[in-house]
C-alpha cells in the first residue's frame, strides 16, 4: 500500500464512529453466539445483523469521509500525483480500514465459535458486502457534489438493497406468474449483493426453508458448488463495475 493509502487507514481506524461500529459488532457477535446452543444457529442469526449493518455503515461511512476529504483530495491533486492513484488509494484505505473493523467485531468470534468452512464462508460474505458498498459509495460521492443528495442516494441504493428488492421481485413474480421466469429470476438475483451474500451463506448451509424463492431458485438453477462459484464471480463484478465507473468520473471532473 502506498503512503496515502496508510495515512487513510491510519485516519479512519482513530475516527470514533469506526471504532463505536467494531464495539457494537463485536458486542453482538459474542452475545450471539453465547446465546444460541449450537454454532450453526448462532451463524444464521448474526446473518441477517450483517446483511443489514455491515452494508449500511459502510456505504454511508464511506460517502460521508469522501465528501469529508474534499480539501484533501484537491490537495493531492494540486501535486504530481495520478488521478487514478488518489482514487485507488482513498477506496484501498476505506476497504481495509472497514475489513479490519469487521475482522476484529465480528471475524473473531466468528473464529473462536464456528472455526468451520460455514464459518469461514460468514468472514468472505463479511469482506466481499464491506467492499462492494464501498464501492457503490465511492459511485454515491462522485455523482453529485451536494454533500446530502450523495449521502441521501447512498441511504436509498441500501434501502433498495436490503428492504425494497424482495418485494419488487415478489411483485414480478405475481404479475407473471403464468410464464417460465426462472432463469429471468436467476438474471435479476444478481442485481442484488446483499441477496447473493445471503444465498451464498445459505446455499453453504442447505437451509433451503430459509432461501426464499430467489434463493431456491438460484440453488436449483446453479446447483451448490456452482451456484457458490457463480454468487462470487457476480460479487467481485459488484465491486469492480460501480468503482471503474466513479474512476472514470473522477478523472474527467472538474473539481
Amino acid at each position: 500500500m502506498n503512503r496515502i493509502g496508510k495515512f487513510i487507514v491510519l485516519d479512519i481506524l482513530k475516527n470514533k464512529i469506526v471504532l463505536v461500529y467494531t464495539l457494537i459488532l463485536a458486542i453482538l457477535s459474542w452475545s450471539v453466539f453465547s446465546l444460541e446452543d449450537n454454532s450453526t444457529k448462532g451463524l444464521l442469526t448474526l446473518l441477517n445483523v450483517i446483511l443489514l449493518t455491515v452494508p449500511l455503515v459502510s456505504v454511508i461511512f464511506s460517502t460521508i469521509y469522501i465528501y469529508n476529504s474534499s480539501e484533501f483530495i484537491e490537495l493531492l491533486l494540486s501535486q504530481p500525483i495520478r488521478r487514478s492513484k488518489i482514487w485507488f488509494s482513498l477506496f484501498f484505505g476505506l476497504s481495509i480500514s472497514l475489513l479490519l473493523a469487521f475482522f476484529i467485531g465480528a471475524g473473531i468470534p466468528i473464529l473462536f465459535y464456528a472455526p468451520s468452512d460455514v464459518g469461514i464462508m460468514m468472514l468472505l460474505v463479511g469482506i466481499f458486502i464491506t467492499v462492494v458498498f464501498v464501492a457503490i459509495a465511492f459511485l454515491s460521492s462522485i455523482a453529485t457534489r451536494d454533500k446530502a443528495k450523495g449521502i441521501g442516494i447512498a441511504i436509498l441504493l441500501w434501502m433498495f438493497f436490503a428492504l425494497l428488492f424482495d418485494g419488487v421481485v415478489l411483485f414480478l413474480i405475481f404479475q407473471f406468474a403464468d410464464y417460465p421466469i426462472e432463469k429471468i429470476m436467476v438474471g435479476i438475483t444478481a442485481l442484488n449483493p446483499i441477496d447473493l451474500a445471503r444465498i451464498l451463506i445459505l446455499l453453504h448451509l442447505d437451509v433451503s426453508a430459509m432461501m426464499g424463492y430467489t434463493g431456491a431458485i438460484f440453488k436449483n438453477f446453479f446447483g451448490n458448488q456452482v451456484g457458490i462459484i457463480a454468487a462470487f464471480t457476480i460479487l467481485l463484478l459488484w465491486v469492480a463495475v460501480p468503482f471503474l465507473i466513479s474512476l472514470r468520473k473522477f478523472r474527467k471532473k472538474d473539481l
